[in-house]
């Protein structure tokens, strides 16, 4: 009898400790599948792997819940700002003017991304995992670098003082900003203030390259104003290396096409004043609801005439060529959640950067202050180019949306929240 006992506990055991294995391979899989994902995000013509990697996420994930192999927490300070933008979100669909295309947004640009972040907080919430998003974010955008300025200065014979057009609709010229800034504040950040070994900064060096030469070659402003504006507030602390950056910015920008664009410019048209006015008109009918979150309802033709808009504005602003997009991250908002929905949109950014500010002045070692200042300077390259350029579509949300979720990890190491949540390596 006791031999028998003592062999079906150690079946049992064994049993256990498979059941173990199996659940931490599968748990690996939700970053694994993310970091796939995150890592195809400017790539043209993947949007079948990434749609795999997050419903194959958000299914493991579930799973995991279910047979309670991983503490999922929904506490944020972001948890808030989001379920009351949410919930304005969805009553808004009832007012919308095209319900179905609301409908469809709401889901693909808001709840879709909403659950990427919170699977972020709850699988990357540690120090090596959050250095490793950013090392897949510098990666992706160095290669698709590269692939853009081969194709279309080798490969399509263009001369470099020819304006770079990606030519693809997922990353038009006007977003390469969103995705080659981002990768140059990471790769900088590796090299001058993160204490790296020769191997991690050569590398991140090496990346560099191809990274600025393609934010420069686009020459669009908005991408070079952000880049301006993030290495003064990444580099803030370190002044020499800050004059060091601006000024290669500023010899290399002088001798680009790109400086006649800044001399030689109509201010309305630079600052988007002309669209601004058309949507203006639009929000002031729709002040409180909004015209619908479908971003497809600002350019139907059947419940919005842009024509009859834009002859209410001022003839100075009126626009030569109506664009079919609000072409800023605020105005976007505003005419399609109304100014309720703005102002809960901008309780969502004043929250990350609350986070962020806390971080960089009151934070508990050097890893959180610097990692605070990079990340502040990414939101910065997000929000910059977000007030110049068309903002939501899926490749500058997934970066959004990524960028807030690493804020709220570096918000919890400080806070001491992250080591109550998955012991992750």
């Amino acid at each position: 009898m006791g031999t028998s006992t003592l062999t079906d506990t150690n079946l049992q055991s064994d049993t256990q400790s498979t059941k173990d294995k199996v659940f931490k391979i599968v748990t690996l899989c939700v970053p694994v599948l993310m970091g796939i994902l995150i890592f195809f995000n400017p790539m043209p013509h993947t949007t079948a792997i990434k749609e795999i990697c997050f419903y194959g996420s958000v299914i493991i994930v579930l799973i995991l819940i279910y047979f309670k192999r991983v503490k999922f927490s929904l506490k944020s300070p972001l948890t808030l700002p989001f379920a009351l933008f949410t919930a304005w979100v969805f009553i808004g669909i009832f007012f919308a003017l095209d319900r179905e295309n609301s409908i469809h947004d709401f889901i693909s640009h808001l709840l879709k991304y909403i659950v990427m972040y919170f699977i972020i907080i709850n699988f990357f919430n540690s120090r090596k995992r959050l250095v490793g998003l950013s090392w897949v974010i510098i990666i992706s955008a160095a290669i698709f670098s590269i692939g853009e300025i081969f194709y279309f200065y080798y490969m399509l014979g263009n001369s470099f003082s020819t304006k770079l057009v990606t030519g693809l609709s997922e990353i038009p010229v006007n977003w390469v900003g969103y995705i080659t800034v981002s990768a140059i504040i990471f790769a900088s950040h590796q090299i001058f203030i993160r204490e790296s070994s020769l191997s991690v900064k050569t590398i991140s060096f090496v990346a560099l390259f191809p990274l600025f030469s393609l934010s420069l070659l686009t020459q669009t402003r908005s991408t070079l104003i952000a880049l301006f504006l993030s290495i003064v507030v990444l580099f803030y602390k370190k002044k020499k290396i800050m004059i060091f950056f601006v000024g290669i910015l500023v010899i290399f920008t002088t001798m680009s096409p790109v400086k006649d664009r800044f001399l030689h410019t109509n201010l309305i048209t630079s600052l988007r004043l002309d669209i601004h006015a058309t949507t203006l008109e639009i929000i002031k009918d729709f002040a409180v609801m909004g015209i619908g979150f479908g971003m497809e309802t600002y350019r139907n033709d059947d419940v919005i005439n842009l024509e009859t808009y834009n002859k209410k504005v001022p003839e100075k602003y009126r626009q030569p060529a109506i664009h079919n997009d609000p072409h800023s991250m605020l105005p976007s908002i505003a005419v399609r959640a109304g100014l309720v929905g703005l102002v809960l949109f901008l309780c969502i950014l004043f929250t990350s950067c609350r986070m962020c500010w806390s971080c960089i002045r009151h934070g508990k070692d050097d890893f959180i202050r610097n990692w605070g200042s990079c990340i502040a300077g990414v939101l910065v390259v997000v929000f910059v180019i977000g007030i110049f350029e068309p903002f939501f579509s899926h490749a500058p949300e997934v970066l959004f949306y990524l960028v807030l979720g690493m804020i709220t990890i570096l918000w919890q190491f400080n806070q001491g929240v992250s080591s109550k949540l998955n012991n992750f390596p």
